[in-house]
């Protein structure tokens, strides 16, 4: 096989194969790095950017997106204070409470849009803080929005009361459009006016007096998550460079057996030659020993096959004077 794989056909067709089998290597891995889906570092999320740059309202919001610190400035909107129940604080083991969440006016939202706030934590609906009024700049984890609960809306006489943070629902409350997330505030500080450096006293939870407490959500787990869809494409992709060189190792094995088969056929005429020639070489042999026994016996006047003492030649010269002078001898004697 080895002299059928250095024919020239075969090598180029080896290389051909080589070359599809390395692109399609080379796409599994695209598939493979494509596979893993890493969260941010840490030193990208902690590191705050402004919110009008980071993300869009009215877009569904990807985990490249989630959990990045930003800033915003803007107000709030008056009369938009809403309880999220239940809300643990001060870890697994705190105490349930309820999350003060209002609508803040982002500056340069496209259409106007608001973004809910998480302002702070309380044990009761009955202890709280105003939303701060006047210009504000606030810093805060950008967080994905909750689903909408089945249990709806609940109004009491402190206020509005939902249970989970869905923009949805949300919308529907405010009537307002919204960015798909909610800000979880770590400092909302005053400013001097739209556009003002933010060198402000705290205003928010953090200021001493209030009722409300800080709501610190710190960076999420850093998992990589993985999308087992291409992982198999990667997988597919390494199959089909493998078929590659089977195709060729294939192609090559049967033109080596074509070519087997085509000299054990050789072979075989051959041999099949050899012998018909020589059948027919002792045929015509046979032909001309019968002709040339034909010719003798048609000359001679006897059978070629009769034994010799039987056969009748015609005496030779010699044979004749010997003959004649036995005769003349007879002949004296008997006179």
């Amino acid at each position: 096989m080895l002299k059928t794989a250095l024919k020239p056909q075969w090598i180029a067709g080896l290389v051909l194969a080589l070359v599809v089998s390395a692109v399609f290597v080379l796409l599994g891995k695209w598939q493979m790095d494509n596979s893993a889906s890493a969260p941010p570092p840490l030193t990208q999320t902690e590191t705050p950017v402004e919110l009008t740059e980071h993300f869009v309202p009215e877009k569904p919001m990807y985990g490249t997106e989630a959990d990045q610190v930003v800033t915003m400035t803007g107000s709030f909107v008056p009369g938009t204070d809403v309880f999220i129940h239940p809300r643990l604080h001060g870890g697994p083991e705190g105490t349930e409470g309820y999350w003060v969440v209002s609508a803040f006016q982002v500056d340069g939202a496209p259409n106007g849009e608001v973004m809910p706030v998480v302002r702070g934590w309380t044990e009761s609906t009955a202890e709280t803080d105003p939303a701060p009024q006047g210009d504000l700049h606030i810093t805060g984890r950008l967080l994905p929005a909750e689903g909408p609960s089945p249990e709806g809306i609940q109004h009491t006489q402190d206020g509005t009361v939902l249970t989970n943070l869905a923009s949805s629902e949300l919308i529907n409350l405010w009537d307002v459009r919204s960015y798909a997330g909610y800000v979880a505030a770590f400092d909302v500080v005053a400013t001097g006016g739209p556009g003002a450096a933010a060198n402000g006293p705290e205003v928010g939870a953090k200021a001493e007096g209030g009722e409300l407490e800080p709501v610190l959500v710190g960076p999420q787990p850093q998992e990589t998550t993985y999308n087992w869809m291409n992982i198999f494409y990667a997988i597919e992709w390494v199959v089909f460079a493998g078929f590659a060189i089977f195709l060729w190792w294939r192609f090559l094995r049967d033109d080596y057996l074509r070519s087997q088969d085509e000299d054990e056929l050789d072979r075989q005429w051959a041999e099949e030659w050899k012998a018909a020639e020589l059948e027919r070489r002792r045929t015509e042999a046979l032909e001309a020993k019968r002709k040339a026994v034909e010719e003798y016996e048609r000359f001679y006047g006897v059978s070629a096959a009769a034994p010799a003492s039987r056969q009748q030649y015609p005496p030779s010269s010699s044979a004749q004077q010997t003959q004649q002078t036995q005769q003349t001898q007879q002949t004296q004697e008997n006179q």
